[in-house]
């Protein structure tokens, strides 16, 4: 059914463009990851693009669905546009997905600007535009040609050169345009993408935000775009129908250590094949940094502005959007930890997500393509703190960052697996609570193609002691019987304060209280952390172990893993200790016993 037009920029245009652009972006999304090729050749840039415009469409669903449950009858503009931006920047992926949330956050400055004359008309988009295109460039810290930035700036140009009192669909169309002409450009403009044939994945997608711009004014929509650089063998994006295999972020590969065994666990073995990805390289390059890092932040103008350079003197592809005291931070280092760590200096970094590039994923900078192949195995493991995502990061794997009070849902660790780009993954959800989950989640990628393994780990701790016996040239099932038994054999406790008075198997316990909890259940009842924790250890200990490894939380006191490691090393000679710190990570103190 034809759209029926808007005729001026309104709060029911920014949600019917937010609409409009999302299933632009679902039908392009495959296509778009297929011609991925830079930054990184990781092939998710479509992925990326449709989930930040989820949540932006969210968002201003949100605020329509506000308005009605209170009979405040229709959203102003303002309201609109500034839930569209946030919307975006709070659900923003990858280097892709975080530009688009700075174009919409620079159209939100202008449509929400206080002023005498509201920018609903032409002039108003016209101004919007410009300010999109400004503003990404500027947030991007080495803004590169033939990129979506170059779209942007094309499509704010093309705007511009409009009659003065055209309106808004004339605005859109000229727009659309002139973009729709920098992006069959840019192949002659960044080097890569004219020796792989196609053209820019980012600006592809910015030209399907825009068509749904000029339906939403017109429509009308725009003609199908091609995504090939020699239009003789031009293929086109216009919808399903036209999509190659789907494309999944980045690749990951996983090391691996020492081991043990159990029956505990059973692992979910799925025996589908992989699909092929297609190729789009001659032959590999490297030197690109390791690992992608990207969380939202809680930090001032001034602050912001020290982790600019410091980000900018780790890694690349540095781009830091939002303002008025929340950030999306992206960046690619080789060093995550001192990503994250920079972030904490600066402000409260939150939804950190940190994903290892394997090896064969490069920034395309050289005279060599990017590859294409699909690792043939990876890990994929939900953790609870910024310390452990950095520790299973730097282990090869793909992390999920699950918060306190915030389990990630199913289609979260989808697109984790999708992001490790591998045939086959094995999914550590280490959470009893999130079994059915990531069950869910296994089963839509085993649809796509991917042969997925659930090892039902219950703790951080057993998801450690599984990735140390991780061996990728294993047989799949060799490798998965391994890494259960590794963490059905690992005992996992934790210490946490009690939020409120309740019932327990160690007796009514009150808030405040320090709570030993052994395999789930509550164990010891205490006033001390430290006091609780040697009970709770001593109690894992006494049934056997060979190592004990401890994760501390923020609020751990300073002293309470050199008294453990003491006690340990003065009862139990034969058993060795292992800390790590966690950050925020929901409990003070995770005990592992192997």
């Amino acid at each position: 059914m034809a759209q029926v037009p808007q005729t001026f920029f309104d709060a029911l245009a920014v949600r019917t463009w937010c609409g409009l652009a999302l299933r632009a972006l679902g039908r392009a999304r495959e296509e778009i990851d297929a011609i991925n090729v830079y930054p990184v050749a990781d092939g998710d840039t479509g992925t990326n693009l449709y989930l930040t415009a989820e949540s932006a469409a969210a968002a201003v669903e949100a605020v329509f669905e506000a308005h009605t449950a209170h009979d405040q009858g229709k959203p102003a503009l303002a309201d609109a546009a500034r839930a569209m931006a946030h919307g975006a920047l709070i659900g923003a992926r990858g280097n892709s997905g975080t530009i688009l949330a700075q174009l919409l956050r620079g159209m939100a400055q202008v449509l929400a600007a206080d002023s005498e004359t509201p920018h609903t008309d032409g002039q108003g988009l016209r101004l919007a535009l410009r300010q999109a295109a400004d503003s990404a460039r500027q947030a991007v810290a080495h803004p590169v040609e033939g990129t979506v930035l170059t779209v942007a700036s094309a499509a704010a140009d093309a705007a511009e050169r409009t009659d003065g009192d055209g309106d808004c669909g004339t605005v859109a169309r000229a727009a659309y345009d002139g973009a729709r002409a920098a992006l069959a450009e840019t192949p002659a403009r960044l080097a890569v993408l004219g020796r792989a044939g196609v053209v820019d994945a980012g600006g592809r997608g910015l030209v399907a935000v825009l068509a749904a711009l000029v339906e939403t004014f017109t429509g009308e929509t725009p003609r199908a775009v091609p995504v090939a650089a020699d239009p003789e063998h031009a293929r086109v994006a216009g919808g399903p129908e036209h999509a190659r295999g789907a494309a999944g972020p980045e690749h990951a590969r996983v090391a691996g250590a020492t081991a043990v065994t159990s029956p505990e666990i059973v692992a979910e073995v799925s025996d589908v094949p992989a699909t092929p990805l297609d190729e789009c390289a001659d032959g590999p390059e490297t030197g690109g940094p390791a690992f992608e890092v990207i969380y939202l932040l809680e930090a001032d103008d001034t602050a912001v502005a020290r982790l600019r350079e410091r980000l900018d003197g780790l890694g690349e592809s540095l781009v830091v959007v939002g303002g008025d005291g929340l950030w999306n931070v992206h960046v690619h280092v080789d060093d995550a930890g001192a990503a994250v760590e920079a972030g904490v200096e600066a402000g409260r970094p939150y939804r950190i997500r940190i994903t290892h590039f394997g090896v064969g994923d490069v920034h395309t900078t050289g005279a060599e393509r990017p590859p294409r192949e699909r690792a043939q195995r990876a890990v994929v493991a939900v953790v609870p703190g910024e310390g452990l995502a950095g520790l299973y990061a730097e282990a090869g794997a793909t992390t999920v960052l699950a918060r306190p009070g915030e389990p990630p849902a199913s289609g979260e660790l989808v697109q984790a697996v999708r992001r490790a780009h591998a045939r086959e993954v094995v999914l550590l959800p280490n959470d009893a609570d999130l079994r059915h989950t990531a069950a869910a989640a296994a089963e839509q990628a085993r649809a796509e193609g991917i042969r997925v393994a659930l090892i039902p780990t219950r703790s951080a701790v057993q998801g450690i002691a599984a990735l140390a016996v991780h061996e990728p040239e294993r047989r799949f099932d060799e490798d998965v019987v391994q890494m259960t038994s590794a963490a059905g054999a690992t005992r996992h406790a934790e210490v946490v304060v009690a939020e409120r008075q309740s019932w327990t198997m160690a007796g009514i316990c009150q808030a405040g209280d320090v709570l030993g909890l052994i395999d789930g259940d509550v164990a010891v009842i205490g006033s001390d952390v430290t006091a609780t924790a040697e009970s709770v250890l001593e109690r894992m200990l006494s049934a056997g172990g060979e190592l004990v490894t401890l994760v501390l939380g923020d609020e751990a006191p300073e002293t309470v893993a050199d008294h453990l490691e003491t006690r340990v090393r003065e009862a139990y000679l034969a058993v060795d200790t292992v800390v790590y710190r966690g950050g925020r990570q929901g409990a003070v103190l995770l005990i592992g016993v192997e």
